[in-house]
């Protein structure tokens, strides 16, 4: 393992808990970690870098930069700041990790001792993604020497792209997630919602499908539905509104459990487009190990493995989803259901995630030529 970690990130360490901030954390335990966001735009003087501290070894790394700047000035601003940080440090020591190919703009004259891409979604297929951002890519799997992705469709939509790609579809913390089975109570803004509530947690953007929550609060006005999570890239007046629907704001990650506690079903009510087609939602494993019955619209890799082992329900259509969730409700017994989750979830923690990766970087360090570049 090298002695350093610069993970270029497109998603900010304070938004939502998820892929990122579990591996980092845990590359902290044992190298020095760097996680690099993208810029502010938020001073009037001359661009900087801040350093802040997340714990012994995780510092978390902000550019702020002048506003008004051209995408050209930004990433001249950005390759100074990037080759200031670098000064008098030895790359062979470090690991570049990038979630962003957006990020070679500003770092592409430096060359790390390790190069990984950890392609956790199709970037290139989001609402107002950087026309450039699919030629970067193209550049970023040349240089990496290893590519993981964050789903097993990501993977074949790729795998002939990398000679050392792996799949590695998200995990959870099983024990932090179970605590909700034993939770004695809710938080405040949620506590006096009378039942069956139906609960999503997660980002509220272009994939969320905003006429399924309609239907379904319209179609069974008894059910509650909770939805948890910042509201990214859409209009919030386009989003649904009846005395049934309650949009309860972000929470941390900490909170999650307490809030899961309370509900009835968990839904992942993605539509099916270009942003959904290779996601693997980490929300999957997280509903099952609180214990709650889960009905998803037909994502590939939830259908595979979830739904084809009969940990879940799938509805393609309003129809098919609300009779879905008709069903768990009015099932009387869900012990056989949740040993049957139990065994499934064993073999998934972030801890082996992360180990499994390490091993992988292991067997590509040991193989790839030695190289030594001083910044």
């Amino acid at each position: 393992m090298k002695k350093n970690l610069l993970c270029f990130s497109h998603l900010r360490w304070n938004f939502v808990y998820q892929r990122p901030q579990h591996l980092m954390s845990r590359f902290a335990q044992y190298q020095k970690v760097y996680f690099l966001e993208e810029p502010m735009f938020d001073t009037d003087y001359k661009p900087s870098l801040t350093l802040s501290n997340i714990s012994d070894d995780l510092w978390l790394v902000v550019p702020h930069l002048p506003s008004g700047l051209s995408k050209e000035e930004a990433n001249e601003m950005m390759t100074l700041l990037l080759d200031n940080f670098l000064q008098n440090k030895t790359l062979s020591d470090f690991t570049f990790w990038y979630y962003t190919p957006m990020a070679l703009e500003f770092s592409s004259a430096h060359q790390a001792g390790l190069t990984v891409f950890d392609c956790m979604d199709e970037l290139s297929a989001f609402d107002f993604a950087p026309k450039e951002l699919k030629q970067l890519e193209k550049e970023l799997m040349r240089r990496a020497d290893l590519v993981f992705t964050g789903g097993h469709s990501l993977y074949e939509a790729k795998k002939h792209q990398h000679s050392a790609i792996y799949p590695f579809p998200s995990s959870i913390e099983k024990s932090h997630f179970e605590k909700a089975r034993n939770q004695k109570s809710e938080p405040a803004d949620q506590c006096d919602i009378p039942g069956p509530v139906l609960g999503f947690y997660g980002v509220i953007d272009e994939r969320f499908d905003i006429n399924l929550i309609r239907e379904i609060a319209l179609q069974r006005p008894e059910w509650q539905i909770v939805l948890i999570g910042p509201v990214v890239k859409i209009d919030p007046g386009t989003l649904p509104q009846a005395d049934n629907i309650h949009y309860l704001g972000q929470k941390t990650y900490n909170q999650l459990p307490a809030y899961l506690s309370g509900w009835d079903i968990a839904l992942i009510p993605f539509l099916l487009n270009e942003s959904t087609r290779f996601i693997s939602p980490t929300k999957t494993p997280e509903y099952l190990a609180a214990g709650i019955p889960v009905v998803s619209t037909p994502i590939r890799d939830v259908i595979d493995p979830y739904g084809v082992n009969n940990l879940i329900k799938i509805g393609a259509n309003p129809g098919e989803f609300i009779a879905g969730i008709e069903q768990e409700l009015n099932k009387q017994d869900y012990s056989g259901w949740l040993k049957k989750v139990d065994n499934f979830l064993r073999q998934n923690s972030w801890d082996k995630t992360f180990m499994a990766m390490n091993q992988k970087m292991e067997q590509q360090l040991a193989v790839k030529p030695k190289v030594s570049i001083a910044s």
